[in-house]
């Protein structure tokens, strides 16, 4: 899932990129080459969608941020977990092996 946010969270920032690109701090950009009053299809209204696209991609980064790093310290904790089972298994069947009797020399002779 951390591995899935990420990724979101790269497709969201270069989208946000590129809206910014195409926007004009003055007023210009994409929305100036529509911005007569007789366009049919409602092309006036692009720089607001522009703006709405632009803040909803940043919330979409936010939101996807702060799950990513829930998501990431709950596999933090799950390898700090699985390391400690890992450390402590060799330990337990050690003594296991050290209490097998080992042969003397003079056994194995025989």
């Amino acid at each position: 899932m951390y591995i899935f946010l990420t990724i979101l969270i790269v497709i969201a920032a270069i989208l946000l990129t590129l809206l910014v690109l195409v926007q004009n701090s003055k007023g210009g950009g994409l929305a100036a080459g529509f911005a007569s009053g007789n366009q049919v299809m409602g092309a006036p209204k692009t720089a607001d969608f522009l703006e709405k696209a632009t803040w909803t991609l940043i919330a979409l980064i936010i939101a996807c941020s702060i799950a990513a790093v829930g998501f990431s310290k709950g596999q933090q904790s799950n390898d700090e977990q699985q390391s400690a089972i890992e450390v402590e298994a060799p330990a337990a069947q050690q003594p296991a092996a050290a209490e097998m009797p080992a042969e003397t020399p003079a056994e194995s002779a025989e």
